[in-house]
């Protein structure tokens, strides 16, 4: 009994929630966090606010939430399967960790009229149902950033007018994801490794709006069409937190100086190998089978997950999944002629990785160039060598 009267008070709590109707001091803003420390955190974010100070109501709607607790979570994420939620918090809160870890929070407070308020209202709290709040993420064609502007159009329809030609830069969505990348040398290397040449293409002006820095943009530039009256999509602009600006940690650990560091190594050992008619087999060994490794999980991205980014990843032409096999060919002597053909298929494919860089067709990180060199002087020499 006590059970079913509890279901009964909740049910009519959700009822009564759903139906609320916000007074005429309701304002919805689109509300813009600015980059953090964290890699993952380095683009921004981006939600929805709805405020009425009359009824005591102040929540954000955010679609960037995902549930630690979901089963086989780590996997889901790496296939590309992991569904994210819209999340409904109290808005104090959301301020309140944004500003503890320094990070700006912007808010641009529509204009709408009560009718459109209510209508934004009334699809956020629809789309927060158990039933609808799930969602396939997409980093740069479904994120938190592309759904505001997608919530926008399906409440005001055709009333909306972007002005996306004030996006007049020329960026692939390579160039557009680097722009906030200088402090993560590191994750722009990974990045890079991971994704395909498929983001080496020229994003549309709406596609920029995948940043929250675009979304921006994107509504303070945008109208709307008021009963033939054309406006100001944005009413008025809050800055409701500054971002505390401290000096930017740049390290000299990075990618391109550890790999030139190690490319003079290996060159300089094989020098040695070349000068006293020798071979260290082991840097043969390692860097086969190293590399083997990083071809085995560009092969996997590509076609062992739904991830559409990580698609047509040319990497694996220096990162070439066979060499996990032939890498325990270099201690068999009966091998070595076999090792001398494919050494030479090796440099083939990577004299074509510098080819497919200069035309662009797909843009390799700095610090592919010494891995590059020390490549191709490594496996010249075992092609050439008579040992």
């Amino acid at each position: 009994m006590k059970i079913k009267f509890l279901f009964l008070l909740i049910l009519g709590f959700q009822l009564s929630f759903s139906q609320i109707i916000l007074s005429d001091k309701a304002e919805v803003s689109i509300i813009t966090v600015g980059a953090g420390e964290d890699l993952n955190d380095t683009w921004g974010h981006s939600a929805i606010r709805i405020n009425d100070r009359k009824l005591g109501f102040d929540n954000v709607y955010n679609y960037g939430v995902y549930d630690f607790d979901t089963p086989n979570f780590y996997t889901k994420f790496m296939q590309g399967k992991l569904l994210y939620n819209l999340g409904v918090n109290k808005f104090y809160n959301f301020l309140r960790y944004y500003s503890s870890v320094n990070r700006s929070v912007t808010e641009q407070v529509l204009n709408l009229n009560q009718e459109e308020k209510q209508a934004y209202f009334n699809f956020l709290q629809n789309n927060a149902k158990p039933e609808n709040k799930k969602y396939l993420y997409d980093f740069f064609f479904d994120n938190c950033a592309t759904k505001l502007r997608y919530v926008n159009t399906e409440v005001l329809q055709d009333k909306v007018l972007y002005k996306d030609e004030a996006f007049k830069e020329n960026f692939t969505f390579r160039d557009l994801i680097y722009q906030k990348l200088e402090t993560h040398p590191w994750g722009k290397f990974g990045i890079d490794i991971a994704l395909g040449s498929v983001i080496d293409r020229k994003a549309t002006p709406k596609e920029f709006t995948f940043l929250p820095s675009y979304i921006f943009d994107n509504f303070k530039t945008a109208q709307i069409n008021n009963n033939g009256n054309i406006e100001p999509l944005v009413n008025k602009t809050n800055y409701l937190y500054k971002e505390i600006e401290s000096p930017k940690k740049l390290s000299f650990l990075t990618p391109i100086t550890i790999f030139s560091l190690l490319s003079l190594i290996i060159i300089f050992f094989t020098y040695l190998d070349y000068k006293y008619k020798k071979q260290y087999k082991w840097i043969d060994f390692t860097l086969l089978f190293s590399t083997g490794l990083v071809g085995l999980l560009v092969v996997l991205l590509w076609f062992a997950t739904d991830h559409s980014t990580t698609k047509n990843n040319l990497n694996i032409l220096w990162a070439f999944l066979p060499n996990l096999f032939f890498a325990f060919y270099v201690f068999k002597e009966k091998r070595q002629v076999l090792l001398k053909k494919y050494y030479l298929q090796l440099i083939i494919l990577l004299l074509l990785q510098i080819i497919l860089w200069i035309f662009k067709i797909q843009v390799f990180n700095w610090a592919m160039i010494p891995i590059i060199l020390m490549l191709l002087v490594r496996y010249f020499y075992n092609y050439v060598a008579k040992i």
